[in-house]
This record gives structure tokens, sequence and C-alpha cells, in this order.
């Protein structure tokens, strides 16, 4: 069985240093996708450049948390910020507040949909949504996203999961399941297995080449390895205190070992647009 790894990096538009090691882990190594970060300080000057790269799959990493404020004004969407009009910073202070019903869906709704235009206006084909902290894996903002990707024509939604021992790991597995079984019923495409989430921030080359050797073992035509690469320096990320080793990424994606880990497991590169061409 011939299988296809999507290599996508997260948060295209962070920063324009963000997007430009992007692009760079697009042309001199194994990243194959990029979900864009609407919100973030660099969209309005790099998002153009994906305009250029038609071998690279195109997606929307919507954001309902985090530092940056959100495209709508606050009358808008009042629900979804606080006094000041910003967003939640994370998932952990935004879901409270969605199993509380003190968030209108219409409000995430209305948002998210003005962040899908956002890429769409600079005239990109869309192949997959997922989300900023993964907050799409969430019931209530799962429906929403689902919602949106048959509205915009979005072929495929990220299933994020996790291997990790815990809560955590057990928690994502039952919301992976979850989100498939609806995917499924909705006519929507996913990945039969993924990494990225347990690895986030700190994908070197041997965190790379063993997520590469776990995904070969799963059942699955289709798998997605995420990260964050991007340049290691950028005076525009202080603000974003993630601890995120953007450059050691970067380096793991350009270089040779990860391109070999990708043949001596079986795969093809591939991106979302690929699994969304395959009969269901």
């Amino acid at each position: 069985m011939a299988r296809t790894l999507i290599v996508n990096a997260d948060d295209y538009g962070l920063t324009r240093a963000v997007s430009s090691g992007i692009l760079r882990a697009h042309h001199e190594g194994i990243l194959t996708s990029t979900s864009v970060l609407v919100l973030g300080s660099g969209f309005e000057a790099s998002v153009g450049w994906l305009r250029d790269e038609p071998a690279l799959g195109v997606g929307v990493h919507l954001a309902l948390v985090g530092e940056d404020p959100p495209l709508l004004p606050a009358t808008e969407i009042p629900t979804l910020v606080d006094k000041r009009g910003r967003l939640p910073i994370s998932w952990r202070r935004l879901l409270p507040l969605v199993a509380a019903r003190r968030v209108d869906p219409a409000d995430m709704r209305r948002e998210l949909s003005a962040q899908i235009e956002a890429v769409e206006r600079v005239g990109l084909t869309l192949d997959h949504l997922d989300s900023h902290q993964h907050v799409h894996m969430f019931p209530v903002i799962r429906e929403v996203v689902v919602d949106l990707a048959h509205r915009y024509n979005v072929p495929c939604v990220r299933v994020t999961r996790s291997s990790a021992r815990g809560a955590t790991g057990r928690v994502m597995r039952r919301l992976s399941a979850r989100l498939e079984r609806e995917l499924r019923l909705d006519g929507l495409r996913y990945t039969g297995a993924s990494a990225g989430l347990d690895e986030a921030g700190r994908c070197d080359l041997a965190t790379t080449v063993q997520a590469i050797g776990a995904l070969s073992r799963a059942d699955t035509a289709f798998a997605e390895l995420s990260g964050h690469p991007g340049e290691n320096e950028d005076s525009e990320r202080y603000r974003y205190r993630w601890g995120y080793q953007w450059g050691a990424e970067l380096a793991a994606w350009l270089a040779p070992q990860a391109r070999d880990a990708v043949a001596a497991h079986g795969f093809r590169l591939g991106t979302y647009r690929d699994l969304a061409a395959v009969p269901a």
C-alpha cells in the first residue's frame, strides 16, 4: 500500500521569519503543507508569498485564543472577547467559558469565517482546517469548524492525536475518536494517524525521525506530522513566550536524515489535497 506523509507547519504568518522559515523547509526539506495563522503579526506581509507556491498545501490555523487581537471588532463577537476586545490567552481560559455556554457559537462562527475569507481573498485554495492550540477538538467548537468546512468547501480537517500517558493523553484520544466519527458522518476527510501534539515546540531531528517511525506503524494510507519551524533569528517573536525551538525544528526538517527517514519507512510526501483526491 502506498502511504503518504503530510508534513505540515502550523503558524504561517505568526511572523515574517516564521513564514520564511516555513517556505525554506518546503523548498529545501520535507515540508509539504502549512496552516495560516491569520491573526499573526506577519500575516499581511507574508500571505501573498503563498501564491507562488503551487505545490504547497494550504489550510487555515483557526484562532480563538492567543496573544493577537481578533479580526472582527468586539461589537460583532461580544461573547468571545474581554472588555479590551481581546481573545482568551489560551485554551485553558476559553474552554471553561464554552462549557458554561458563555460563548455564543455564532460569535465563533463569525470570527472564524472572517479568518478563512482573509486567506481566500488572496486567491488561495484551502485543503484543510485545524486550529491554534487544537481547540477545534472540543465540543461546540468542533461543530462550528465542521460546519465551516462544509460552508467553504474545505475537504479535510486535522484530527489531533496523542500517545502520551496520563490524563491529557486519555482525554485527547477520546476527543480524537469523537471528531473522527463526526467527520466520517459528515463526509469530510482526515488522516488515519498524526503526530505533533506531544512533540510541540521540540520537534528536533531525533524527535522528527522518531515520530516518522511511529507514524509508519499505523495502519493507514495517510498520516500527518505537524510542527513549528521558523528562522532562528526573529526580532518579532519576542511576544510569544512559548519556549518553542523554531530554529531546531527548521534544521530538522531540512536535514537529509529526515528525508531518509521518510523513504526508509515507506512514505511518499504529499498534502491534504492528495487525501481529498482519493475516492471515498
